[in-house]
């Protein structure tokens, strides 16, 4: 006989934690996690082994029973995916900068599109750019035009 208690039920499940310096964007449980990674893009299923990895820029897509969840704009950081003591698999995303796709207006894509002609013009006075945050700048909005484009005619569950 083998024995099915509430953990092991649980273990095929994730939690996902998805954490920017200004707020938690996302704390759920969910089937499973893809994401972009400096390597390239993984997708994180219970029972993965423990991991920690840079965050490229993209879209962060979880799914539950099937279903596109929480589709997110993501750019920088790190994640770690580890078993907490229940078993369970838990995936932190560390993220410099995340967004659920809903949250990006056209308004909003507009002004990224503006920031981000704005910089290139800076980039020609050499003299007053700080290319770190520049860079830190464009790539965030460039990430959020991209992923907004991306996700504007498909369906995600809210």
């Amino acid at each position: 006989l083998v024995r099915r208690d509430s953990a092991e039920s649980m273990s095929k499940q994730l939690k996902l934690k998805i954490i920017t310096p200004e707020r938690i964007v996302l704390e759920d449980t969910v089937d499973q996690v893809s994401l972009p990674t400096s390597l390239g893009e993984i997708t994180i299923l219970p029972d993965h082994i423990p991991l920690i990895a840079s965050v490229a820029s993209g879209d962060i897509v979880s799914c539950v029973n099937g279903e596109i969840c929480f589709p997110m704009a993501v750019s920088g950081g790190f994640l770690e995916v580890k078993k907490n003591e229940e078993g369970i698999t838990e995936v932190a995303v560390l993220a410099d900068f995340a967004e659920h796709v809903s949250e990006i207006s056209d308004q909003k894509i507009e002004q990224a599109k503006q920031k981000a002609e704005e910089m290139r013009i800076q980039m020609a006075n050499k003299e007053n750019v700080d290319f770190e945050h520049f860079a830190a700048e464009l790539e965030r909005s460039l990430t959020r035009v991209k992923i907004a484009d991306k996700w504007r005619t498909r369906k995600y569950k809210k």
